[in-house]
């Protein structure tokens, strides 16, 4: 795949008046987190959330930095991330969560991004298509309690050999 550039513009999840453009990231489906510059990130008020997490790099360096939380527009797409906060060296990447996250495809014949379409959701299947999909379905499970209360039925789906 090629590799191409967008701009972005990033957002304060709690204060969306501030906000700040970042020119060019490399669009990465390869890096899981989006890498922002740190002083970037500081100036709109993105707060350190997680501290010295530990990033494997591509060439299997293990570097610590901080990660916030922030919305992500570029386009007419949008979503709310992590974001790591980019130090001095560290490229300024659009990963491949906030690309799942403003459901987006990676067009790189025309390097750009577009609409992926609807949304995969998750629903019910009857337990002998399950079983057909090599999927057990487990009865409902009662739960031990001191107070009557309404009854749960809880289902665990397991895949065959696997627990």
């Amino acid at each position: 795949m090629g590799s191409f550039y967008t701009g972005c513009k990033v957002e304060n999840h709690q204060d969306p008046k501030k906000v700040a453009v970042v020119p060019r990231l490399l669009v990465d489906s390869g890096s899981e987190f989006t890498w922002l510059p740190a002083e970037v990130l500081q100036r709109i008020g993105v707060e350190p959330q997680k501290k010295d997490l530990q990033i494997q790099m591509a060439n299997g360096q293990i570097v610590t930095r901080t990660v916030g939380f922030a919305v992500l527009r570029v386009d007419k797409f949008f979503t709310i991330d992590e974001v790591v906060f980019a130090q001095a060296g560290d490229l300024s990447l659009l990963g491949s969560r906030a690309l799942e996250g403003m459901n987006v495809h990676v067009d790189a014949r025309h390097k750009r991004l577009v609409a992926a379409g609807p949304v995969v959701a998750a629903t019910a299947i009857r337990p002998a298509v399950a079983r057909a999909m090599g999927i057990i379905v487990c009865p409902p499970q009662r739960a031990q309690r001191t107070k009557p209360a309404k009854r749960l039925a809880t289902v665990e789906l397991r895949h065959k050999g696997r627990r």
